[in-house]
């Protein structure tokens, strides 16, 4: 509980001091966007630009919307660093004629139900609300205490079409909304995405997020800067064991000065590695693992019922030398309208 109540805290304390004034280029305004949507992702150390084919490609890589040929519906829940953070996701796909795809996403990220004491520390000899929390008489009213949440969403609108045989490109428009108590935010940003598949094993991918520069604006008058972030990657099959194994790596390129919150940097640029693989077995079921970019260990598994896809997934941070964040759990599903009536018109 303790744990708990301090990651509580901490959270606010980050997100409070973003409140205060003017606009500013913000390292971590989009950080709750870097997270990752899908159980497969998670398990793969979050190494998709290259690998994703389903609708999750909404968030990963839009350009793959495209390689869908059966309308395609997502949902995804995760408690993030154990039950402190919940975390969820819905996406859709639709293709549309024999070349393009339109997708809509959306991700929540939230604390509910945070204590709000603001108003509840008083002065014991004369119920009085005080702030000097230094006050010998100070004591906290439980009937004064409040709840509040913070929230933050993001809704993606895609588009995808295939340009060639083994090439493939995308957009998507996001917009934002963040609320911390009373205060909240608006804003909206662009995503570029291309798909290259030199050969039917390998394939290429790049996403430039934010490419713009998104602008988040408060109701405090803050208004802050996303700036681009370019996830590049890799994926490769090979035939294993009567399945498929794909090794697959991501590089996310940002321009944020993260000096000590990144894998490594040169001056203002950081550089922050994904890796993963999967093995498949005749489509049926899949096995998973990777390492990602917050030093977690990841492992997932997969199963594929008729027009179902099922995907656990788990992660764990690295052992330090105080203590171990808690570990975080993911599921989604993937519903696929395998049906002659709902596949991709082919020219």
């Amino acid at each position: 509980m303790k744990k708990k109540n301090l990651l509580v805290v901490g959270l606010i304390f980050l997100i409070s001091t973003n409140l205060s004034a003017q606009t500013v280029i913000a390292k971590y305004a989009g950080e709750f966007m870097a997270i990752g949507v899908g159980g497969r992702a998670l398990a793969m150390g979050g190494a998709q630009v290259a690998s994703v084919s389903d609708v999750t490609a909404g968030y990963w890589n839009p350009a793959a919307l495209a390689k869908l040929d059966y309308p395609q519906f997502a949902l995804m829940h995760e408690e993030h660093f154990g039950d402190l953070v919940n975390y969820n996701y819905a996406a859709a796909a639709l293709p549309f004629g024999n070349d393009i795809t339109f997708g809509i996403s959306a991700i929540r990220l939230g604390i509910d139900g945070i204590p709000d004491t603001r108003k509840a520390l008083i002065d014991a000899r004369t119920g009085e609300i005080i702030t000097d929390i230094n006050n010998p008489f100070a004591r906290i009213d439980p009937n004064k205490v409040k709840e509040f949440n913070n929230s933050d969403w993001a809704f993606y609108g895609s588009f995808a079409k295939r340009q060639s045989e083994n090439f493939y490109w995308g957009a998507n428009v996001k917009i934002i909304s963040r609320s911390i108590a009373e205060e909240n935010a608006l804003g909206i940003g662009f995503d570029l995405a291309g798909l290259y598949m030199p050969n039917e094993r390998l394939t290429l991918g790049a996403n430039i997020m934010d490419v713009t520069t998104t602008l988040v604006a408060w109701s405090t008058g803050r208004n802050e800067l996303i700036s681009p972030t370019a996830k590049l990657g890799a994926a490769y099959k090979l035939d294993f064991l009567g399945g498929i194994i794909s090794p697959a790596v991501d590089l996310d390129v940002r321009f944020e000065n993260r000096k000590f919150a990144s894998n490594f940097n040169v001056g203002p640029i950081s550089f922050d590695f994904h890796g993963g693989f999967e093995y498949s077995y005749k489509n049926l079921f899949a096995l998973r693992g990777g390492f990602n970019d917050v030093k977690q260990f990841t492992l997932g598994a997969g199963v594929k019922l008729p027009k179902l896809n099922i995907d656990y997934s788990f992660a764990r941070f690295a052992e330090s030398k105080i203590s171990r964040l808690p570990d975080s759990h993911r599921i989604s599903l993937i519903l696929t309208l395998e049906s002659a009536k709902y596949k991709r018109a082919v020219e």
